[in-house]
């Protein structure tokens, strides 16, 4: 019998105060959260025993489960170093795994990195054999420290200077990561498209076998070329959205699909109001048509 494929969203998408959004995931009837930051006042990363206690018990009182921890660990230029990466963001991870022994997400996630050099170099693996060697096992030791508390380990894609712009830099990652059972890719559909490339099912079966997480988020793109310009809602994007979340369900790779808020210039004349709810009502009519 095929599992259901449920659907959250960030706790900041239902409003900048906690208590409130968490009030808003149980009315919208959503059963798991991706929490990420305005956690009274801080990110996940950095919660102390107490405020992570308390989040617990709010998130109780309203039959809501973490899925992920959305951590921003490792989203920071490669040029600074591997002690910079050490300090500022391997180091973090003893405070965040305090943080999941209360809070009990079912996976953490780490970004993939950044580099200014980005557009120098056409194939990103290039530059971290030449410059950053101690990139890979510096997460490579993350995930396993990450995966020996009992935690899956998610890596997202981000949309600026991003190591991975194609599918090929992500599949070759992954492979010298050498930790298949232990993590796994977040597919953001948008933050690619911003790297260069579009969203299509192409891509996405190029990046299936390693994909366990998905994130969509809206947008358009302009009258000239395919490149992202405006933001807007998913059922408005210009991206195949419908193809992809069919897909997606049928293979069932993703047991949770999440959304983000669009990124893109405002437009014209595009109507903005509530538009995580239209994205949120949206995106549960393609489920429920699918399950």
């Amino acid at each position: 019998m095929a599992v259901q494929t449920r659907l959250t969203m960030l706790n900041t998408m239902a409003g900048p105060d906690f208590i409130q959004a968490m009030d808003q995931f149980a009315l919208w009837g959503l059963e798991v959260i991706d929490l990420k930051d305005h956690i009274y006042g801080k990110s996940i990363s950095d919660l102390n025993a107490d405020e992570a206690e308390a989040a617990a018990v709010v998130l109780k009182e309203r039959n809501l489960q973490v899925y992920s921890f959305s951590s921003e660990l490792f989203y920071d230029d490669i040029e600074k170093g591997e002690e910079h990466f050490r300090t500022h963001h391997f180091n973090r991870i003893t405070r965040l795994l305090q943080a999941a022994d209360t809070l009990k997400p079912t996976m953490i996630r780490l970004l993939a990195a950044q580099y200014k050099h980005r557009n120098t170099y056409s194939f990103s693996m290039d530059y971290i054999h030449e410059f950053a060697p101690w990139l890979i096992p510096l997460y490579q030791e993350a995930v396993d420290r990450i995966h020996e508390a009992g935690y899956h380990v998610t890596i997202e894609n981000e949309c600026h200077d991003c190591i991975w712009a194609t599918p090929s830099e992500i599949i070759s990652f992954f492979h010298e990561l050498n930790r298949p059972n232990k993590v796994h890719f977040t597919y953001d559909v948008q933050n690619l498209w911003q790297m260069g490339t579009y969203p299509s099912l192409t891509v996405y079966e190029a990046l299936k076998p390693i994909i366990g997480f998905v994130h969509l988020k809206g947008g358009q793109q302009g009258e000239e070329g395919s490149s992202l310009v405006w933001k807007s809602s998913l059922e408005d994007a210009s991206w195949p959205v419908e193809e992809l979340v069919t897909q997606v369900v049928r293979d069932q790779i993703s047991p949770v699909i999440c959304l983000n808020p669009s990124h893109g210039k405002l437009k014209e004349g595009y109507v903005y109001d509530n538009l995580t709810k239209r994205d949120l009502c949206y995106v549960q009519a393609l489920l429920g048509a699918q399950q």
